[in-house]
């Protein structure tokens, strides 16, 4: 099982990034799919995340509004469209995969895979 997140990097307060998360070695199309995030010396928290078929989202209040979580089943592929960061949203963001579900708890997810780091300078 392979989870490789990507499309970080540095960005100025307001600005919009889109993190993309490519899987493999499992049968994508019967997992729910998240993104959490966690900053240094702190917990890792949900934000995103995205039903199996697709056909449904939910969020982090504090990112509601902002952020946008989508999949492309075909390319097995997850994306973040993050959109007026904030500094308190620098963090390493990760991808997991929950099987069937798509739940905000990290610990019912299966598979995790490495971050890809944000970060949100004034």
């Amino acid at each position: 099982v392979q989870l490789q997140a990507s499309g970080g990097g540095q960005v100025q307060t307001g600005g919009s990034l889109r993190l993309s998360c490519a899987a493999s070695g499992f049968t994508f199309g019967k997992y729910g799919m998240g993104w959490f995030r966690q900053a240094s010396g702190k917990e890792r928290e949900f934000v995103a995340t995205v039903t199996w078929s697709g056909g449904s989202t939910y969020y982090a209040d504090s990112v509601n509004g902002r952020f946008t979580i989508s999949r492309d089943n075909a390319k097995r592929m997850v994306y973040l469209q993050m959109r007026n960061l904030k500094a308190e949203d620098t963090a390493v963001y990760y991808c997991p995969a929950e099987k069937g579900l798509a739940t905000r708890d990290k610990n019912n997810h299966h598979y995790w895979g490495q971050g890809t780091l944000v970060t949100v300078s004034s």
